[in-house]
């Protein structure tokens, strides 16, 4: 699976380069999307609504052969700075299930970042 950006000396093109290197700068808290229609990391027990975070950076992979493998991941921050992330599949593949997760992304408010400010220079 491959990142859908140009290839660049020392880019990250796969999920798993990417997903290392956010678990390497503390970015091990995926996301969910809680009973009550509210964002919550797996571990931990805030409870966000979409003005709460914000999208900070957006990794869009595709598979190579079959579009079921295509993903997109979101990396998120908190207002006290608390990181984590939330990964989903394209379009009618999604993962998320849950009722209203797409709106909710939607509400999130972006800010995207360069590379260098989130992981710090690669």
């Amino acid at each position: 699976m491959t990142a859908n950006t140009p290839d660049k000396s020392g880019q990250m093109n796969t999920l798993s380069q990417v997903m290392a290197k956010l678990h390497s700068k503390g970015y091990d808290n995926e996301f969910k999307m809680s009973d009550h229609g509210r964002m919550q990391p797996a571990e931990g027990d805030q409870i966000y609504d979409p003005e709460d975070l914000k999208i900070i950076k957006t990794y869009r992979f595709e598979g190579e052969s079959d579009p079921s493998d295509s993903s997109v991941l979101y990396l998120l921050e908190d207002r006290e700075g608390r990181k984590g992330y939330i990964l989903d599949a394209y379009g009618m593949y999604t993962s998320h299930d849950e009722t209203g997760f797409d709106e909710f992304l939607k509400k999130i408010p972006v800010e995207d970042r360069e590379e260098q400010l989130i992981f710090g220079g690669l």
